[in-house]
This record gives C-alpha cells, sequence and structure tokens, in this order.
C-alpha cells in the first residue's frame, strides 16, 4: 500500500513540470505567432482569431493564456524594447571600457541581435508612429542613457578637443542608422545588390567591422 501511495505521488509530482513546460511552450507560440501579425500588419488591423490561427489553437486556449489582444501586445512590445535596449543600457554603462569599445559593442550587438530577429526594428518603428505616447511611457524608466559612463567619456572627449563639438545624440542616432536600416531596408539591398539571405548575413557582419571604423572619422577632430 505504501508502494502504492508513493508511486501515485511521484506520479503527480512529476507531471507538475510537464505541465509548466507545455504552458511555456504553448505561451511561446501564441507570443510568435502575435509577433509575426503585429509586425506584418500592425496592432489595429490584427485580429484575435488570426493570432490563435497563425498559432495553431483555437480562440478559447489563446484567451486562457492571454485574456485579451491589448495584454498580448503589450508584453510582446516590453519584451522586444527590452532587446532594443538592454545592450545600450548595460554597455553605455560599463566603466570599464572607452568610448572608442563601446561604438565597437553597441554596434556588435545590434547586428547579432538583428540577424537572428530582423522584425525587431519594423514591429518598433511601426508602433513609435502609430502609438507614441504609448512607447514613450513604455521606455521612460529605462531611459538612463544621457547619465550614463559613456555620454560622460563623449562630453569628456569633447572639452578636450578629441572629439567633434556636437551634440553626442548624433552619435546615438549615427550607430543606429547605421545598424538598424539596413535590416529594414533588407529587401531593397538583397534586390539591388543580388544577393541571398547568406550573402545579405555576411554583409552585415562585415559592417561590425566598418561602421566602428566610419563612426571614428566623423567623431575625430581635426
Amino acid at each position: 500500500m505504501d508502494n502504492y501511495i508513493f508511486a501515485a505521488e511521484m506520479a503527480i509530482v512529476k507531471k507538475k513540470p510537464i505541465k509548466k513546460l507545455a504552458d511555456a511552450s504553448t505561451e511561446e507560440r501564441i507570443k510568435e505567432a502575435a509577433r509575426k501579425l503585429f509586425t506584418q500588419k500592425g496592432y489595429e488591423a490584427t485580429r484575435t482569431r488570426e493570432i490563435a490561427e497563425e498559432a495553431g489553437m483555437n480562440l478559447a486556449l489563446l484567451n486562457y493564456y492571454f485574456r485579451s489582444k491589448e495584454k498580448l501586445f503589450d508584453i510582446i512590445m516590453q519584451e522586444n524594447l527590452q532587446h532594443f535596449m538592454k545592450g545600450v543600457y548595460i554597455i553605455s554603462h560599463d566603466e570599464t571600457t572607452t568610448w572608442q569599445e563601446k561604438i565597437e559593442k553597441l554596434v556588435a550587438y545590434y547586428i547579432d541581435m538583428l540577424v537572428v530577429q530582423p522584425d525587431i526594428p519594423l514591429f518598433v518603428i511601426n508602433e513609435i508612429r502609430n502609438n507614441p505616447e504609448k512607447f514613450a511611457n513604455m521606455i521612460h524608466s529605462k531611459a538612463h542613457l544621457m547619465d550614463s559612463p559613456f555620454m560622460k567619456q563623449l562630453l569628456a572627449g569633447i572639452k578636450k578637443g578629441e572629439i567633434i563639438k556636437v551634440n553626442p545624440m548624433h552619435l546615438m542616432a549615427n550607430i543606429m542608422g547605421l545598424t538598424v536600416f539596413p535590416f529594414l531596408s533588407a529587401p531593397l539591398l538583397k534586390l539591388v545588390g543580388k544577393m541571398n539571405q547568406k550573402q545579405f548575413t555576411e554583409l552585415m557582419q562585415e559592417r561590425k567591422k566598418l561602421v566602428p571604423i566610419w563612426l571614428y572619422k566623423m567623431m575625430k577632430a581635426n
């Protein structure tokens, strides 16, 4: 009898982590389907039923995991913003590296991330355009760039005459533009350059070395 009770208890214990794994897998399927449709169509044009169909499940199950389209969108937007902002925060607040090393790390971080998740920039930019206030509220608490060691290094370099006298945000705009824009324009670049996906990825890897060189030359005082 004791052996029977022990076996039954072990069966229950074993079922719990399996259910958690199944829940996590289902949630990820829903989020991936929603991310794809939100990126392609935008928040307003995407219907909850379409997300369920894309994820290969019924609408009731989707509603069980995520109560509303708005909640699902907010979760995905937060995750995408974390991907986008995490590298900037960690790298810009590293007090052990020079501003030149920080540029190299930022460029490499974004290119590596976008090779894996090329749709993130389009998703974020669409929502900045469609709902700027909501986007601003999401990033407000994470926007500490101006107080970072990176900005202090740039301002110190300007004061010493090593860097041209310019608002450091021009550098951030150039970093974002030179790393993010090629992924936004990937279909056109591949068409014009007669490149397949493998060749495009190789081109982006080359930019990890080239972009910092271009930025140094732009920033260096004569």
